[in-house]
């Protein structure tokens, strides 16, 4: 599985009932579920993003944003609705599930647009374990993607679907989410170059591609630098000197590290014993695995476990 698809893993749009909303100007929606990942679409009209460190960000038509803080923050029809009177809405489904089963969410109705409304999809994400803090902190507190507006449309005509509250309409709602996440995470990490992951920019790279996926796929196996190159056809000495140019780390610096990260991801999220997480992240046994981690993070695997518990 390739490093995007592993850290999506843990993150999930389930139960999260959120999706068409249409507002007529002035209007603010504060956003309090303390999620991961909120995630704003506009289809229609255009608003600002107020964000927990004061600053502001503009979204209009086709923009797709995601804020990645659980602080509370808004969305405003423009900055200045907040200092005047204006129609005030809460969405907060992970705290008050009964209230996002409603076929009206805080006041917020949902399906048809009136004529000079802003229609949008929201979805806050839940997180399933720690395997996503990693791909956290490899995005801006806000970014934003400008979509196709035929995607928009697509969009829209699934969200309106959703509203009607047929058979089948929360599942399609989530899947959408899920799905316009990936979408959205893909084309920034695309656009972002030199400043995207360097996990995501070696896959782009025709070399070290091949390498990447097989240590991903496999991660249990006793990689080695000569191995590696052997995956993508090319000198061991190439394939170095290549992977630290781009990684910004030697290509063993590199396996260790994701194989640190899902060792924490394992002992937080599950109850498998030492030894069987030693495996299946590339250690012949525990006292090698141990040793390791506690290198790299300072904390024995059991320390780390009980502190995360």
């Amino acid at each position: 599985m390739d490093p995007l698809s592993s850290l999506l893993g843990g993150i999930r749009a389930e139960g999260s009932v959120v999706s068409h909303a249409v507002l007529t100007a002035p209007w603010t929606i504060r956003f309090t579920d303390e999620a991961p990942l909120t995630m704003v679409s506009v289809l229609r009209g255009g608003g600002t993003l107020l964000l927990p460190d004061g600053t502001d960000r503009a979204v209009g038509v086709g923009d797709t944003a995601i804020v990645r803080d659980p602080a509370p923050f808004l969305l405003a029809d423009e900055p200045g609705t907040v200092r005047r009177p204006h129609a005030e809405y809460e969405i907060a489904c992970f705290t008050t599930p009964t209230e996002c089963t409603a076929e009206e969410l805080g006041g917020i109705h949902w399906g048809t647009d009136p004529d000079g409304a802003t229609a949008l999809i929201v979805g806050a994400y839940r997180a399933s374990g720690h395997r996503h803090e990693r791909l956290l902190r490899a995005l801006p507190p806000v970014l934003v993607v400008n979509e196709d507006v035929e995607v928009c449309a697509w969009l829209e005509t699934a969200a309106a679907d959703a509203a009607q509250r047929s058979a089948g309409s929360q599942a399609l709602m989530d899947r959408l989410l899920d799905w316009a996440l990936v979408c959205t995470l893909r084309t920034w990490f695309d656009q972002a170059g030199a400043d995207a992951p360097s996990w995501y920019r070696g896959l782009a790279d025709p070399v070290l591609a091949p390498a990447l996926h097989a240590f991903h796929d496999r991660p249990a196996e006793a990689w080695t630098v000569a191995s590696l190159a052997a995956q993508s056809g090319v000198s061991r000495a190439l394939f170095a000197r290549r992977f630290t140019e781009l990684m910004g780390r030697p290509p063993l610096a590199y396996l260790t590290e994701c194989r640190m990260a899902d060792a924490e991801s394992l002992l937080a999220d599950t109850d498998l014993s030492i030894a069987r997480i030693a495996k299946s992240v590339g250690y012949a046994d525990a006292f090698g695995f141990s040793a390791a981690f506690k290198r790299h993070k300072g904390l024995s695997p059991s320390t780390f476990r009980a502190a995360a518990a």
